[in-house]
């Protein structure tokens, strides 16, 4: 990030929320799945229709890689989600965020001629929510947000304070 006094209060403000929003939503997200013991990836992976699909249906053909793939996704949400929060590891949370949100996107895109079972929110054509999330999170790691509030920006100031 460029030195903080070169953006507004207002820009770094901005960013700080957009990171803090971000991790609470994915943060949710992966405590939902893991509080739910009912929650599995077999209903969104079932319905994959587009580049993913041929992946989607290995995964769901083997309990074990649909288990293996269900940890990782709600401890991955929960681990990216905490370090949005909390301001450490931040960008590559973000980079491993837009990744995540990315291969969502590309197993089921709100694309014509794609019709799935499971309904979606609202009435989308190639952009939606999960796309445009993956995309702030590219812009919190390219902005490193998380230079300017958060347990990095207090640890990085400790550490030039005692030099």
């Amino acid at each position: 990030m460029k030195d903080k006094n070169s953006y507004s209060s207002l820009q770094i403000t901005t960013l700080v929320i957009l990171r803090l929003l971000i991790g609470w939503h994915i943060l949710f997200e992966g405590i939902s799945k893991l509080l739910n013991p009912d929650w599995s990836s077999f209903g969104f992976l079932s319905e994959s229709k587009w580049v993913l699909s041929g992946f989607a249906n290995w995964v769901i053909s083997n309990q074990g890689i649909l288990n293996t793939v269900d940890f990782l996704n709600t401890w991955g949400l929960i681990v990216i989600g905490a370090a949005l929060m909390l301001g450490i590891f931040s960008r590559l949370a973000a980079i491993a965020g837009t990744i995540l949100l990315l291969l969502y996107f590309l197993n089921n895109p709100p694309l014509v001629g794609l019709e799935y079972a499971i309904p979606s929110e609202g009435s989308n054509l190639i952009v939606n929510k999960t796309l445009i999330e993956a995309i702030a999170l590219f812009l919190l790691a390219v902005f490193q947000a998380h230079r300017v509030f958060g347990l990095e920006a207090f640890f990085t100031n400790i550490k030039s304070t005692k030099k």
